[in-house]
């Protein structure tokens, strides 16, 4: 398994080809296991804070949607500011 950073960093060089396996691991690792999706979300994180309470991911023939790996950069960038 690939650490957090080589992951994140994969992320951001290369969204849209991103594993779903990965998508989900990448998150996984700053927020905690997601919650169960029902229809094609298979995987809802939670964010700490209010107002932008979750990250969706789909599983779109085993890469993760590129808009979906934005929001999870985008949602580690803020925890991070916010250590």
């Amino acid at each position: 398994m690939a650490s957090a950073d080589k992951l994140l960093s994969k992320a951001r060089n290369s969204p849209t080809s991103l594993s779903f396996t990965d998508a989900v691991k990448l998150p996984t690792s700053y927020f905690g296991a997601p919650g169960s999706g029902s229809g094609s979300h298979a995987a809802i994180f939670k964010m700490p804070w209010p107002g932008d309470p979750r990250v969706n991911l789909q599983n779109k023939d085993g890469k993760a949607k590129p808009y979906q790996v934005i929001q999870i950069l985008k949602a580690i960038d803020r925890l991070k500011e916010e250590q």
